[in-house]
């Protein structure tokens, strides 16, 4: 039995809590279907405001413009998992939000989202809760060394976290420590890591992506490759724990799962993200409906098709001045599909844009974008 009443068609106004990038290729999604699309962020022009009907600049907890958001808006969603809240739970009166704020609470926690993903049967790491020295040596003690020490909220990109290799690194967080709420997680000796988008459609039938292959840059996701070069158990186990984890959080709009594979084949979820997910840029081009897409469709009670990969694709991560770097080699590869997303300023490590090649051949892809590597 679907869980929506009645679908939510277009022309109807999707509300989007965040205006970065995800924000502006949701809304560019939705425009094509033919929906309205309003913003709440509160940078003027910020990239999902640039494509949108309307952009209401303010913070995210601003409880006067969210709730203006949610008045002018017949379903609501969030683009990044920090979303305040205590300030979305008072608007939910006021229009539909299908991912609701449980899916924010659990993701929004690195704690809480272990807890969860153990509760439910679902592969994590070793992992305890610290909120003091004593706490963390503990934790060490049960757990083991490496391991890695990341606060329980906020964070990203190697934010907030630090590497635990031995007892001498205790003195290097403990001025940190009674600032915040920490967890320890054992480091896992991994191949690679994967990542999986999986959703659930208007009729609540769960519908996965292909498996990712991600490689990183100093904490921060580079390349994708779609799909992973990697057994067809792993690929299949990747979207067992997706669908499960789809299942067990009722999900409404698309979740990102990142997955450690383990040398003996086995997998371990790393983070939870309660939105369209970096490592899902390829399916734009590359499948017959892309993340977002899926994500509109799913958080206004449409049926989405199975997903078909249409080519082999790369996905690679245009961080600071790359943008300019590719601008001005867009003449000499008409093979890149070339995103701009259209940030004011260009910061070293900020995520500007990306470029997605597809095609029968994943070597070929790789050369296409290896002045990026």
């Amino acid at each position: 039995m679907s869980s929506y009443s009645k679908p939510i068609l277009p022309p109807a106004t999707i509300g989007i809590i965040g205006g970065g990038q995800l924000g502006q290729m949701m809304a560019l999604a939705a425009k094509a279907m033919g929906y309205k699309v309003g913003v709440l962020d509160p940078t003027p022009a910020a990239p999902a405001g640039q494509v949108a009907d309307f952009q209401l600049v303010a913070d995210y907890d601003n409880q006067e413009q969210l709730t203006e958001l949610a008045k002018r808006s017949d379903v609501l969603t969030y683009e990044f998992e920090n979303v305040d809240q205590d300030s979305l739970n008072k608007v939910l009166p006021l229009t539909q939000c299908p991912q609701g704020v449980d899916l924010l609470t659990i993701t929004s926690h690195r704690l809480r989202e272990k807890d969860f993903c153990r509760n439910h049967g679902l592969p994590v790491t070793n992992y305890a809760s610290v909120k003091t020295l004593t706490d963390l040596k503990q934790a060490v003690e049960q757990i083991g060394l490496p391991g890695l020490l990341k606060t329980v909220e906020g964070g990203y990109d190697g934010h907030g976290q630090f590497d635990i290799n031995s007892t001498a690194d205790f003195d290097k967080v403990a001025e940190e420590l009674p600032n915040t709420e920490w967890i320890y997680e054992q480091r896992q000796d991994f191949v690679r890591e994967l990542s999986v988008m999986v959703t659930r459609d208007g009729r609540d039938k769960v519908v996965a992506f292909p498996v990712s292959e991600n490689q990183h840059q100093h904490h921060i996701l580079h390349t994708s490759i779609i799909p992973a070069r990697v057994s067809t158990e792993v690929t299949e186990r990747a979207t067992d724990i997706a669908e499960r984890t789809a299942e067990a959080l009722n999900l409404k709009g698309v979740l990102g799962i990142e997955l450690f594979e383990l040398h003996d084949g086995s997998l371990m979820i790393n983070e939870l993200a309660p939105r369209p997910h970096n490592s899902g840029h390829y399916s734009i081009e590359a499948c017959n409906v892309s993340q977002f897409e899926a994500h509109i469709r799913s958080i206004c009670g449409l049926p989405i098709p199975p997903i078909q990969q249409l080519q082999p694709a790369v996905m690679v991560n245009l961080l600071g001045d790359e943008l300019t770097k590719a601008r001005e080699s867009l003449t000499a590869h008409p093979e890149w599909h070339f995103h701009d997303y259209g940030k004011a300023e260009i910061r070293p490590a900020r995520k500007m844009g990306h470029i997605t090649v597809v095609g029968p051949s994943i070597e070929a892809l790789l050369a296409s974008v290896s002045q990026f590597q």
